[in-house]
């Protein structure tokens, strides 16, 4: 047996994607094997049937296996929910003398001290992600190592989510017969597969619209400053069509897809779609625009609950970039002007970005978290990182998770 790729497991509310991959010669991400499964068990992003989303991950895991003639055996796996919550903490160290420069061993305790916060008892750290330093109460958004100075600081962004759900992912997983190396926030691992450096620097939301969930991350001055998940995503606004048009849920979904605009005023009134019904009259038609005045009213309730997440937290006047859009909801057509009409800011759509083989059907922003999560395996594991700046940038926590931290990794048969 020899060490292969990197795997990355996305465990999401409609779907489940499994991707193997690594960097080329010109450091692009590629990606070699593709499994994707309809999620089962799988609610909000929230294991509510161990038995059958572990049967959904194996499925996805087998398809990544032939995909890539690889066989799986660790991955780094996302985890959403609304239960996860964010907070920001500063640690603190003293620098011995100044004969010395910052190592990475500094910047890891300091890290380690500001993952001193006091939390429930059934919840874990997920991410302790440095957002500045200071050194000698000079702020630097860049790394501190190499510098001298007497005290070094570090305001981190800590993630927490309940044990209970990250036991179950995990434990579906292992199920499925892949160790768990690492759990990555979805919204963090979208972000870095969407968001420039610029968008960043300039102050960003990242919106991930998926099928049970809205996670949102913000960044400002490159580096990241809130982060939230909501429980609302596009199964909702299929939900509200299958009980405004009296519907199969499979019919509303296309109907979606193929008809859905976030504003019914750019759909001719007169319009008309045929649309699979329940009762004895398994089709009629039914008005395009009745359709898309359903859709609207819940898109608007997202970006309601977006501006509102932003006002709670304090960031609203500091995103000069405005919103990203990702997820599978994000290609609704009129989505756009829609978000830039309720939440007053520039909105575009996102999709992943820098992939040196990426086929047209991964081309698509409902893969952004999937593909993000692999570029992350990938660089947790790339030898051009040193082990202590690694576990610094990227730590995954700690208690039940410290079992599960290492490499990603494949074993490719001999």
């Amino acid at each position: 047996m020899r060490r292969g790729g990197v795997a990355a497991i996305d465990v999401g509310t409609s779907k489940i994607v499994t991707l193997v991959g690594g960097f080329d010669d010109h450091g692009r991400l590629r990606i070699t094997g593709v499994g994707l499964a309809a999620a089962k068990g799988v609610s909000r992003g929230v294991i509510d049937d161990v038995g059958k989303a572990t049967t959904a991950i194996a499925a996805s895991i087998k398809a990544a296996e032939r995909s890539s003639n690889s066989r799986i055996v660790a991955a780094t796996a996302g985890i959403s929910g609304a239960r996860t919550a964010c907070l920001n903490s500063r640690g603190t160290i003293a620098l011995p003398h100044l004969q010395k420069a910052i190592t990475d061993d500094d910047v890891r305790r300091a890290l380690e001290g500001a993952r001193t916060v006091a939390i429930p008892n059934n919840r874990e750290i997920l991410h302790s992600l440095p957002r500045f330093y200071v050194v000698d109460g000079e702020e630097s958004y860049g790394d501190p190592t190499g510098r001298y100075g007497h005290r070094l600081d570090v305001e981190a962004h800590i993630v927490t989510g309940p044990v209970t759900d990250i036991h179950n992912l995990s434990k579906c997983i292992e199920g499925a017969g892949v160790q768990v190396e690492g759990l990555v926030l979805q919204s963090v691992a979208a972000a870095d597969a969407v968001l420039d450096e610029e968008e960043r620097n300039h102050g960003v939301v990242l919106a991930d619209i998926g099928g049970g969930t809205t996670d949102i991350a913000v960044y400002v001055d490159g580096a990241i400053l809130h982060t939230a998940v909501l429980p609302l995503g596009g199964n909702l606004i299929t939900k509200d069509v299958v009980y405004g048009l009296r519907c199969p849920f499979s019919a509303a979904d296309a109907a979606k897809e193929i008809y859905g605009h976030a504003l019914p005023s750019r759909v001719p009134p007169d319009e008309m779609v045929d649309l699979e019904s329940f009762g004895t009259e398994r089709q009629r038609h039914v008005s395009r625009r009745r359709l898309c005045e359903i859709i609207q009213a819940r898109v608007e309730e997202i970006f309601d609950r977006i501006r509102e997440e932003l006002g709670r937290a304090g960031y609203e006047e500091m995103v000069s970039a405005g919103i990203v859009l990702t997820g599978g909801t994000a290609n609704l057509a009129g989505i756009i002007e829609l978000a830039e009409r309720s939440l007053g800011m520039p909105a575009r759509t996102g999709g992943p970005a820098g992939i040196a083989n990426l086929s047209e059907a991964m081309d698509h922003p409902a893969f952004s978290s999937s593909v993000g999560l692999l570029g992350w395996a990938v660089r947790e594991h790339d030898a051009v990182l040193t082990p202590a700046r690694a576990r610094a940038a990227r730590d995954p926590g700690n208690g039940i998770l410290r079992r599960l931290t290492g490499w990603a990794r494949i074993m490719l048969p001999e």
